[in-house]
């Protein structure tokens, strides 16, 4: 079990540090897109929409490299007081309970609402026409990112409920 937990860790470490550059990208085209309203007089017609999208896409996919260094907001002022074997079921039924029904249910209406937007090519509003489909795919892809990283969680809080048990 603990060679699956490692398995989702390196996955989501993986694709975090694949990702983590394109905050550069957006940047860049920021910068581009602030430039040409100083030397031609006005934005680009395409930069607006595609940081847009590169920063939602950015954050959804940045979500399981988070919580796989804890980096989510977590309340935890009680939780610190109690021995290691309670927070680890505290954390089970947290997680069993609340975050995957939650990601399962983003999962689900993900894929309906990437397939519906693929469906139909749907392309953004503005003077160009970008396909929006690739950045609602991203929500699934998040999704079962999110949903793995879930499981080595749960991996080891149950682990951590054994270890306890037998010590």
């Amino acid at each position: 079990m603990n060679a699956i937990a490692r398995a989702i860790d390196a996955l989501n470490e993986g694709f975090g540090r694949l990702i983590a550059p394109l905050l550069a990208v957006i940047t860049l085209i920021v910068v581009y897109d602030i430039a040409m309203r100083f030397v031609i007089g006005r934005p680009s017609d395409w930069a607006f929409d595609v940081t847009k999208m590169l920063f939602g896409a950015h954050f959804m996919l940045m979500a399981a490299y988070g919580l796989r260094h804890h980096a989510h907001v977590e309340v935890d002022v009680l939780k610190r007081l109690l021995s290691r074997r309670k927070q680890a079921a505290i954390e089970l039924l947290g997680y069993l309970l609340f975050f995957v029904p939650f990601i399962w249910m983003l999962l689900t209406l993900g894929w309906a609402f990437f397939e519906r937007s693929f469906s139909r090519g749907e392309t953004t509003y503005g003077m160009m026409a970008i396909p929006v489909y690739p950045v609602k795919g991203v929500i699934v892809v998040a999704a079962v990112l999110l949903l793995l990283q879930a499981v080595a969680v749960v991996i080891r809080a149950v682990q951590a409920l054994g270890k306890e048990e037998t010590a």
